[in-house]
């Protein structure tokens, strides 16, 4: 099949199924590391065995939001190419994607064992998903219901009025998740004196993000400053699930002596080659993730609010995962055995 015919295929088509084996993998990898309390190792074996498989797959894949800069990350780096496309000899050969990855988002959960640790992705076109420096960013994150009511420069009582009244219920019905930052301390005073309940999060605000914006999920919005790669993640999920997300980047003069610290210096003038002239106006959910063919794909590697972690047992793992798209607006969870050991290998199934 010729590079222009498969441009014109679905995304989801091609690609879905190979980026639910990419999260899978690296939600595996991960999961056997639980509790140990190496952060750094869990996060390792989850970028080496996504950046694996990521290579099986036919496609010319950009790493546009990864682990780092090139001379900061041995892989999945910020202009990596990946997938079969790749390789010497295969210019054209295959559909060109960028791709924005969290081989592990929650590096810290993993290690103690705690809740929403996931293995994540998001791929479009090029050009889909906007080019983000490793940068804090401040982010409001509601579901559909609630989408066009809120601003992110707006009072927090007057958002948590218009969420409360999109979702027809009281402010002290509501659920807000906020991380667990001193930077944070007069975003939660706001958020209490309102009379609004409050679940605090040590790391993991990505997962947080997605469950604003499915029903059920006991989480009616995200707020506060987290990471800005994250924040585009969260964006390609909102494309795909109606919802929304707003966010502005902040430079280290707007942070806290700590936070300024891990802020590169020359963040500024990054972010200006990345073509983000003006870091301190507002985005929206389509600027950050303005691709029509959007994929997100997400494994759970703890238990968590959306997703089960994977569970091992003798003659395999069981995992679930999340994976939806905007082309067909599908949100498909998957539940899946893989086994092992050969012939005399038994598969039991569980409810969930």
């Amino acid at each position: 099949m010729s590079a222009q015919k498969s441009i014109e295929r679905p995304l989801e088509h091609d690609l879905l199924f190979d980026f639910l084996r990419v999260v899978e993998a690296a939600a595996v990898e991960a999961a056997r590391t639980m509790g140990q309390g190496e952060r750094k190792y869990s996060d390792q074996v989850a970028v080496e065995k996504m950046r694996e498989v990521m290579d099986t797959i036919p496609m010319d894949g950009t790493i546009v939001i990864g682990e780092g800069e090139r001379d900061e990350a041995p892989m999945l780096y910020i202009g990596e190419r990946v997938g079969m496309g790749s390789k010497p000899g295969q210019d054209g050969k295959y559909r060109s994607v960028d791709i924005a990855v969290d081989p592990l988002e929650g590096t810290n959960l993993c290690a103690v064992g705690a809740d929403n640790a996931i293995a994540v992705l998001a791929a479009a076109e090029k050009g889909g998903l906007l080019h983000a420096p490793d940068i804090y960013m401040q982010k409001l994150v509601v579901g559909p219901s609630v989408k066009g009511a809120v601003d992110l420069d707006a009072p927090v009582k007057d958002n948590l009025n218009a969420i409360a009244s999109r979702l027809k219920r009281k402010v002290e019905d509501l659920t807000i998740v906020v991380m667990d930052r001193p930077r944070h301390r007069k975003l939660i005073q706001d958020i209490r004196e309102e009379g609004a309940r409050i679940r605090l999060i040590s790391d993991g605000d990505l997962s947080a993000g997605i469950s604003a914006a499915v029903a059920g999920s006991g989480v009616h919005a995200l707020m506060g400053i987290g990471g800005g790669p994250e924040g585009v993640i969260t964006a390609a999920a909102m494309k795909c699930l109606n919802g929304e997300i707003q966010a502005r980047f902040m430079m280290p003069e707007q942070l806290e002596a700590e936070e300024r610290s891990r802020i590169a210096p020359d963040v500024a003038d990054r972010m200006a080659k990345m073509g983000i002239k003006d870091p301190s106006r507002v985005f929206d959910t389509n600027e950050l993730a303005p691709g029509k063919r959007i994929i997100f794909a997400a494994a759970g590697v703890t238990d968590g609010t959306l997703l089960r972690g994977v569970r091992f047992f003798g003659t395999g793992k069981r995992t679930q995962a999340l994976v939806m798209t905007t082309e067909t607006m599908h949100v498909r969870f998957v539940d899946t055995v893989h086994v092992e050991g050969g012939p005399d290998s038994f598969v039991r199934f569980d409810r969930i």
